[in-house]
């Protein structure tokens, strides 16, 4: 039987740049209070996941096309990034909301 005592390789996490689409242009200046509400929970979700050490960074960025959610995670591969987005509450609400995730090639932190 072979013994697994020797050195092992191990991968560093890989960074995530994941775009969250809003449901509607005007939404962050638009939002009811059952949205506002959302958003509150939303950001409770990401302010744990910056806890965990999983998120590097969130916010609003003001797209001249539109308004939109950055979050840039630090996880080993795209199903665990899926899997952070999909636990996010807007991604579950049934609002429209959705994310586009896409790998960094290279990253300086």
């Amino acid at each position: 039987m072979a013994s697994n005592d020797g050195p092992r390789e191990t991968k560093a996490p890989s960074i995530f740049h994941c775009r969250l689409i809003l449901p509607r242009p005007d939404f962050a200046f638009t939002m009811t209070e059952e949205e506002r509400e959302l958003m509150g929970r939303h950001a409770d979700y990401l302010r744990g996941k910056l806890r965990e050490g999983t998120m590097i960074l969130a916010g609003p960025v003001a797209d001249p096309a539109g308004p939109w959610g950055l979050l840039i995670l630090r996880v080993e591969n795209e199903a665990e990034a899926r899997a952070v987005t999909d636990g996010d509450p807007v991604s579950s609400s049934g609002r429209g909301f959705h994310y586009e995730i896409l790998p960094l090639i290279s990253a300086i932190l």
